[in-house]
């Protein structure tokens, strides 16, 4: 490796300090709203809040029906999240051991859904919700399983192809030696594979978490008052005659720390995952 000259190292260390403060910036924003007056915050943005107060943090909860729209956040995204992870890891399992009619056909398929935005999709799911509804009684916009089948429809692609990926650069020979060790199929997942993909399985979670925690197209469309979420509800305090700016910097701080916190949590199975899977 060649070294560093310090005109490189100059520059590198200026570019960090450059982009440390793009990042940074917003949340200090954030950070200094949530903690001023409505009319601190009218009246024109200081870096430095001269009364500081903790007040919009309780606020918010009665402002709107925040708690609901955060239960509801938490469902729809935990199960998406259990249910794409699920799919995903008996579909890669299949794939990648084992040889069928169309098996390349169904990996070019799953490959061509991410090719197209999610936009395209919003019109046809709901016309498909709404025919379901009127056949079945089963009503799926304005509902919680609405989202969650919505969400299965983006999670899944990336997850089974992340899957896929991965279970193929495990060794063949573990599975004859646990086949030696008389392991049938399902133990040979769960004893062998599972184990060896849980970096990759983690990262998978936390991106379906992501997508359903913060999507905000589809959850603005196809719920309710009761159903919604939080990256709708948050625009509730957007009301005719005024904005709350410091709730809603409050309620972002607080309905971002599920995210932020499954990041600290989880990093190193993230990056090893997302490593992983880009190796193949």
């Amino acid at each position: 490796m060649m070294p560093e000259t310090p005109g490189y190292r100059i520059f590198r260390r200026t570019t960090l300090v450059v982009l440390t403060v793009f990042v940074c910036a917003p949340l200090v924003v954030m950070v200094t709203t949530a903690v001023k007056p409505l009319s601190q915050v009218q009246s024109g943005f200081r870096w430095i809040p001269t009364e500081p107060t903790l007040r919009p943090f309780v606020d918010m909860w009665s402002t709107v029906p925040l708690a609901r729209y955060f239960v509801n956040s938490v469902v729809v995204a935990a199960v998406a999240t259990v249910l794409s992870v699920s799919v995903a890891v008996l579909a890669a399992y299949a794939v990648s051991r084992w040889q069928f009619r169309g098996r390349e056909s169904f990996r070019l398929a799953v490959l061509s859904t991410q090719m197209f935005p999610g936009v395209l999709f919003l019109l046809p799911l709901f016309l498909l919700f709404v025919m379901v509804d009127r056949a079945t009684g089963l009503e799926l916009v304005g509902s919680r399983t609405g989202l969650v089948v919505t969400y299965l429809t983006f999670a899944l692609p990336y997850a089974i192809w992340m899957l896929v990926s991965y279970f193929e650069t495990i060794p063949r020979d573990l599975d004859d030696a646990a086949k030696v060790d008389g392991c049938g199929p399902v133990r040979l997942l769960f004893t062998v594979l599972l184990p060896a993909a849980r970096p990759v399985i983690v990262a998978v979670s936390i991106f379906s978490f992501m997508l359903a925690w913060g999507e905000v197209l589809f959850a603005s469309v196809l719920t309710d008052e009761q159903t919604r979420t939080v990256s709708v509800g948050l625009q509730s305090y957007a009301g005719e005659a005024n904005v709350y700016w410091n709730q809603v910097m409050a309620a972002s701080l607080v309905v971002s720390a599920p995210i932020v916190l499954a990041f600290l949590l989880l990093q190193r199975h993230i990056t090893s995952g997302l490593t992983a899977g880009a190796v193949k």
